[in-house]
């Protein structure tokens, strides 16, 4: 394998790694709540701008630590804004993510970016491989956050209080009828997908060695495709498939941005190709559903014509 090609394909396994937490997040807010947290956006940035922070003064685990709780606290607001100020789940999240604005930036310092270069991060805490495996030195941390964060949500949606979360994102009113408060299980479960979406930001920060304040933009949109891409992939029919998938389809779709981007030599076509791909995989369900009623009715009328033969034969 080419050299170039061999590190864009390492770069692209890295990165679906590190997106995965959020679209791990993601999946909690979106397929087992019902909701469509615009969080995302401001909380990805609220870890990142965290673990940045503390990264530059020296800290990089206590900054991964630190991203969990500050996400948290963000899917609170916006939990808190939907269950007693009784506002819509959507109009909730693009508020909280415009206040989250302003807390990253105080988080910086004022500043748009904080610069990484030099300090040691989670990364550079573990030893190093050898150095025909130097490239692929981050791979095994990378692989060891997703695997422990997917495990450990997949436990906890198997445990009482995830089965009542995943009962409150399918029948709001069932649960209430069952003596259970579907605040404090929205509550939860928002707390739970931002805090997973703002350990995603923490990664990300120590992983490109800089953060900065516009960084969480269009994260909904991504996380969204990792979805969809996922489980078209693997499927979905039980919660570690499910779970399976998430992390399947966030790796998949950097790797597709990352061979699209190598095929064109304008940097500029990013946003483009990263629409057109986000496009075919929300899509991909309807196309399916298509092309089976299509192949039905091409059926129905091979029948229809064989009957027809049929009757005239026997004539």
């Amino acid at each position: 394998m080419d050299q170039a090609v061999f590190i864009i394909l390492v770069g692209a396994v890295e990165q679906g790694l590190v997106y995965s937490l959020m679209a791990l997040g993601l999946f909690t807010s979106y397929r087992v709540l019902g909701l469509a947290d615009l969080t995302v956006d401001g909380s990805f940035t609220t870890g990142c701008a965290v673990s940045g922070v503390l990264t530059a003064a020296g800290h990089p685990l206590l900054g991964l630590l630190m991203a969990i709780p500050a996400g948290a606290a963000a899917g609170l607001i916006t939990s808190l804004l939907q269950t007693k100020l009784k506002v819509q789940s959507i109009l909730a999240g693009i508020l909280t993510m415009t206040f989250l604005y302003s807390v990253n930036l105080r988080i910086m310092g004022g500043k748009s970016n904080v610069a990484l270069l030099g300090k040691p991060t989670v990364f550079s805490l573990f030893p190093a491989l050898p150095q025909e495996l130097s490239r692929l030195s981050k791979i095994p941390l990378l692989l060891l956050i997703a695997a422990l964060a997917c495990l450990l949500l997949g436990f906890f949606l198997k445990t009482a209080t995830g089965l009542a979360l995943r009962a409150t994102g399918d029948n709001v009113e069932m649960v209430r009828s069952s003596s259970i408060n579907p605040d404090v299980t929205n509550a939860i479960g928002l707390c739970i997908a931002n805090a997973l979406v703002a350990l995603s930001g923490g990664v990300l920060a120590q992983y490109q060695q800089f953060a900065d304040i516009s960084i969480g933009t269009g994260m909904v949109v991504i996380g969204l495709a990792s979805l969809i891409i996922g489980e078209v992939l693997v499927g979905h029919s039980s919660m570690g498939r499910h779970l399976l998938a998430v992390m399947a389809g966030s790796i998949v779709y950097r790797l597709v941005i990352a061979l699209a981007l190598q095929s064109t030599s304008a940097a500029s076509d990013l946003k483009a190709i990263s629409a057109i791909i986000v496009a075919a995989a929300i899509s991909t369900p309807a196309i399916r559903q298509l092309w089976a009623t299509h192949q039905l009715r091409r059926a129905g009328g091979r029948y229809a014509a064989e009957e027809e033969k049929e009757a005239q034969t026997n004539a």
